[in-house]
């Protein structure tokens, strides 16, 4: 949690890196670390995913919201809805991708999130250091484990091959 916002109990939420906001109101959180002076558990009221900002049941002051600051948002793993692009990273690294035209372009050394969408760091013998935006027109395929299917935008690989042609 950081700071307050106004004086009806909103506090700003600083999502984990890797991962988006997930808040949903009507979600049950818990609050850690659990010494806190009051409940650890309530219900998210409000969300306002753009400023990452959010209200709990309970929390309806400023020195409500300022005594929750540092504390962590814990919520059950049923209750996030993910979308295909919401993965954490560290269950993307070491991830094989391959394309539907340049073959098995290597495996996820790194995630960087850019204020756009976030970029698949990949690392292969084939074609070295590639850069791949994590966007619907690019990732075709995000299985829970195994290969990820992609399909490179022409230029973002020197020497594209032919239409249909495979490395």
């Amino acid at each position: 949690m950081g700071a307050p916002h106004g004086s009806k109990g909103e506090v700003s939420v600083v999502p984990l890196r890797g991962l988006p906001f997930l808040l949903r109101v009507g979600m049950t959180v818990a609050l850690t670390p659990p010494s806190l002076t009051r409940d650890r558990f309530c219900t998210v009221t409000s969300v306002n995913e753009v400023a990452s900002r959010a209200t709990f049941s309970g929390i309806a002051s400023i020195d409500d919201a300022q005594a929750i600051v540092g504390c962590h948002v814990l919520a059950r793993a049923d209750d996030v809805v993910l979308d295909a692009f919401e993965v954490p990273f560290a269950d993307l690294i070491g991830r094989g991708v391959h394309d539907e035209r340049y073959g098995d372009l290597g495996t996820i050394e790194e995630v960087m999130e850019t204020p756009a969408n976030n970029v698949w760091v990949v690392s292969g013998s084939s074609y070295g250091e590639v850069l791949i935006p994590v966007i619907a027109d690019v990732v075709r395929s995000l299985p829970d484990s195994g290969t990820i299917e992609v399909r490179i935008m022409d230029g973002l690989i020197d020497g594209a091959p032919s239409e249909g042609a495979v490395r």
